[in-house]
């Protein structure tokens, strides 16, 4: 059954091979986590030259992933920053090497909210009360038809996308970002969200 586009891309399959690549995911994760930046400060907090990660950026950018911020850096000095409105996976490739890249990328998801999900276990009894008060994490079990399970994976996707829109206009509707002073009530806050059919391999 065939899923609402939520995302303003798809990965084809020439950047599905190109993004399933360590250091180019960690690039990314680092743009997400961190607002913009240089291919010299990204290379300093990644431990490699400043040549390997330029490489990296205009990789990630010629595919659509991320893009330069504009009015921020001076000279030549260029400041990247991830495209908005975020990406999806597309189907499954009839390419091997797609395919093969496909199953790193969704691997990395995994590994990446796992990670996430720790991290947070260890920092919430220091982390201020608000962002405790606000934080959840949260499991449901349920009985639905493939029909329901669509309709409930849509509508938490369409919530999603309006907080998601909002996010981007704090974010990147400033004409220079540089200038704007951060907002001290904002955080950056990560979202996980799975709907998994329970099933044995007989599907029973």
């Amino acid at each position: 059954m065939p899923s609402k586009r939520f995302s303003a891309r798809t990965l084809d399959a020439n950047a599905l091979k190109s993004f399933a690549h360590p250091l180019r995911l960690r690039i990314y994760e680092l743009l997400e986590e961190h607002g913009p930046s240089t291919a010299t400060r990204l290379a300093a907090l990644l431990g490699q030259n400043t040549g390997a990660t330029s490489y990296h950026l205009r990789e990630l950018s010629r595919h659509g992933m991320i893009e330069v911020a504009a009015g921020m850096g001076r000279g030549k000095e260029k400041y990247w920053r991830v495209v908005q409105g975020g990406f999806a996976f597309d189907e499954p490739q009839a390419d091997a090497e797609a395919a093969s890249a496909l199953e790193f990328l969704l691997d990395d998801v995994v590994r990446r909210r796992g990670a996430e999900l720790a991290r947070w276990r260890e920092e919430a009894a220091e982390a201020p009360e608000e962002w405790v008060e606000v934080g959840s994490l949260g499991r449901r079990s349920l009985r639905l038809t493939p029909e329901e399970t669509a309709g409930l994976r849509d509508e938490v996707f369409e919530v999603l996308e309006k907080y998601r829109q909002v996010s981007d206009r704090r974010q990147y509707d400033s004409s220079d970002s540089s200038a704007a002073a951060p907002d001290p009530s904002v955080g950056h806050v990560v979202v996980h969200f799975d709907v998994l059919p329970v099933v044995t391999r007989d599907g029973g």
